[in-house]
């Protein structure tokens, strides 16, 4: 299922984000009379509200493969019958259909509580979604900051360290798996981004195999932030180092 140029193309926008036509209708009845659980494989070149499917006991997995060209239905046989085994992530946020409500020349990126805007991107972005990195919890306080100029290149290169991260594949085949590092703050609000990507990274192992992926991080680039005047600051506080999802997050 999914979309085509008809729905999506350059200088032609998409006016909703549902799938065109029957499609949720044939999707529904398809799972239903199945004997197992279905593969529904979307193409589409950005998001779809496929909420419905997400959600249906019917329907065991939902892959996404973009537009995959003249080699993609040999590609994803490989991977729905586990010839293949890649690892992958959504590179944006699916929001809902009721975001259409947006308008697309509002490009702010912090939401606006006082008039119902959700923000954008997933560093701010505050409304429902369909499929997202990863959830944090968001409350809004005050702290104090210091300029990343002001602290000087010889604590910047003092205070960096490295990060190392333990994957096994715990699969019975080979495959590749992003590891994504995110940092976020203990408090949040007041123009703080929910979450920031700051280092990712790719391993492939085989069955049982263990691996560790090491980052190399340096707080005055990776945990500041643009404040409102356009300088580079740190502010107090507790930074977490989260690894995939919060699940797993380590202090700094």
């Amino acid at each position: 299922m999914g979309l085509d140029q008809t729905q999506e193309r350059e200088e032609l926008d998409r006016v909703d984000l549902v799938l065109p036509g029957k499609q949720q209708d044939l999707i529904i009845n398809v799972a239903k009379s199945a004997k197992n659980p279905i593969i529904l494989v979307l193409l589409s070149g950005g998001p779809v509200d496929v909420s419905f499917a997400k959600n249906d006991k019917n329907i065991g997995s939902i892959l996404w493969a973009g537009y995959p060209g003249e080699a993609g239905g040999i590609a994803l046989a490989e991977i729905i019958f586990g010839d293949h085994n890649p690892g992958g992530r959504l590179p944006m946020t699916w929001y809902p259909q009721e975001f259409v409500k947006v308008p697309m020349t509002d490009m702010r990126m912090r939401p606006d509580y006082s008039s119902g805007y959700p923000g954008r991107t997933y560093r701010f972005y505050k409304g429902q979604n369909v499929f997202e990195f990863v959830h944090v919890i968001d409350n809004s306080d005050s702290v104090r900051s210091t300029l990343v100029s002001e602290l000087g290149t010889e604590f910047c290169k003092e205070s960096e360290f490295s990060v190392r991260v333990g994957v096994e594949n715990q699969g019975e085949m080979a495959g590749k798996h992003p590891v994504l590092l995110f940092v976020r703050q203990a408090r949040h609000g007041n123009g703080r981004p929910r979450k920031q990507l700051i280092g990712f990274k790719s391993v492939i192992l085989s069955a049982g195999e263990r691996a560790e992926i090491e980052f190399e991080l340096s707080p005055c680039e990776h945990f500041s932030r643009v404040n409102e005047v356009g300088l580079k600051a740190m502010e107090e506080g507790t930074h977490f180092l989260v690894v995939g999802g919060d699940s797993t997050q380590f202090p700094s």
